[in-house]
């Protein structure tokens, strides 16, 4: 069982979904802004990470700007081996933004990779390492909603 959030873990988790600093030692200044230190945010956000408080810490990158591959896909999971197949789909590390969804398409995860070439290779790798088809739907138009979770 994962400890709840403490009031430390909830202003670090409010505080930097939209943004953390870019300098030299972003963990040093962001620490000093909680008033912790910059050791103490890197164990709270291992921590919250490894115990699943946390799917990514990490930058957002515009993976077609920077001439990657960007791709939403969908996979069809029976209940009793979703855990298994997460996992295998997790492992890659082109793989973000997993999530369970109660439709017959219950898998859903964002695929960036650092071609657009490379989308349908690890979609293949996908399917061979996971027996279950993988459906591409690539980004057609693009729409920006900023999302915040207050915790």
């Amino acid at each position: 069982m994962s400890p709840e959030p403490d009031a430390i873990d909830r202003a670090i988790l409010n505080r930097y979904q939209g943004g953390f600093p870019i300098c030299e030692r972003p963990y040093q200044v962001a620490a000093r802004e909680l008033g912790i230190s910059e050791e103490e945010l890197i164990r709270r956000l291992q921590g919250m990470l490894e115990h699943k408080q946390l799917s990514r810490f990490g930058p957002l990158y515009h993976a077609e700007r920077l001439g990657g591959g960007l791709s939403l896909c969908a996979m069809r999971i029976p209940a009793d081996q979703f855990e298994q197949v997460a996992e295998q789909v997790n492992a890659f590390p082109e793989v973000a933004h997993n999530y369970a969804r109660d439709h017959a398409f219950n898998m859903w995860f964002v695929l960036a990779t650092e071609t657009p070439e490379r989308i349908g290779a690890v979609l293949q790798e996908i399917e061979q390492r996971t027996g279950f088809r993988v459906y591409n739907m690539p980004k057609l138009r693009e729409f920006f909603i900023g999302l915040r979770f207050e915790v």
